[in-house]
C-alpha cells in the first residue's frame, strides 16, 4: 500500500489543500492520504486550537474515501516533528510505503528539521509544486516533484479576510466555513 502523509498546520484547510491532495493522490498512485494536523508546529505560530483544526480537516475531507484525518500529532506532547510522525506510522503500518507530501517552500527548510536524513529514509519525499516551482537543486535528499493545479488561495489570506469580515465562501469547504463562523475564529465573521 502506498500511504501518503500530508502534514501541516491547516489553519484553516482550504480548497488549495484539497486540490493539491487530490492531484498528488493521482500523480503518485496513493492508496490513501492521511491529513495530519500539527499540534505544536516547530517552525511557525499556529493560532487555532488543535482540536478545532482537526475538526476543520475532518469536515474538509468528508466524502472523499482516499482521505483520512489522523490525530497522531495531536495525541503527542511537545512539538510536532515529522520524523516522530513517520516513525509512528512506520510502526503502525509496517507494510506501507510512506510518501511524505510537502510544499517546495517547506522543503527548502528541510535541513533545519529534526533528523532530516531519517525523514528521507523513512519516506519518499514528494514536493507538491505549483506552476514554476521546482525541487530545490541544492537539496541533499531525493524528492519527486508533483505538479498540482494552482489555486491562488492561502490560509493567511483566509484568516485576513475572516478578520476583516469579508467572505471566505468558495475558498474553504462549507464545513470549514461553518466552524470558523461558529467559533468566531480569526477575529471576525465571514459570510
Amino acid at each position: 500500500m502506498r500511504l501518503g502523509v500530508y502534514g501541516g498546520a491547516f489553519d484553516p484547510p482550504h480548497l488549495g489543500h484539497l486540490v493539491a491532495a487530490s492531484d498528488a493522490c493521482e500523480a503518485l498512485g496513493l492508496d490513501r492520504l492521511l491529513w495530519v494536523p500539527s499540534a505544536v508546529h516547530p517552525l511557525k505560530a499556529v493560532r487555532t486550537a488543535p482540536a478545532l483544526r482537526l475538526e476543520m480537516v475532518r469536515g474538509a475531507i468528508a466524502g472523499d474515501p482516499r482521505f483520512a484525518a489522523d490525530d497522531l500529532e495531536l495525541r503527542r506532547t511537545g512539538p510536532s516533528y515529522t520524523v516522530d510522525t513517520l516513525r509512528a506510522l512506520r510502526a503502525r503500518e509496517p507494510g506501507a510505503e510512506l510518501v511524505f507530501l510537502t510544499g517546495a517552500d517547506n522543503l527548502r527548510d528541510l535541513p533545519r528539521w529534526r533528523e532530516p536524513d531519517e525523514i528521507a529514509r523513512l519516506a519518499t519525499l514528494a514536493v507538491v509544486s505549483r506552476a514554476g516551482e521546482t525541487v530545490p537543486a541544492d537539496l541533499p535528499y531525493p524528492a519527486v516533484a508533483v505538479p498540482v493545479t494552482r489555486l491562488d488561495v492561502s490560509s493567511t489570506e483566509i484568516r485576513r479576510r475572516a478578520a476583516a469580515g469579508q467572505s471566505i465562501r468558495y475558498l474553504v469547504p462549507e464545513a470549514v466555513r461553518a466552524v470558523i463562523e461558529r467559533e468566531r475564529l480569526y477575529g471576525g465573521l465571514s459570510r
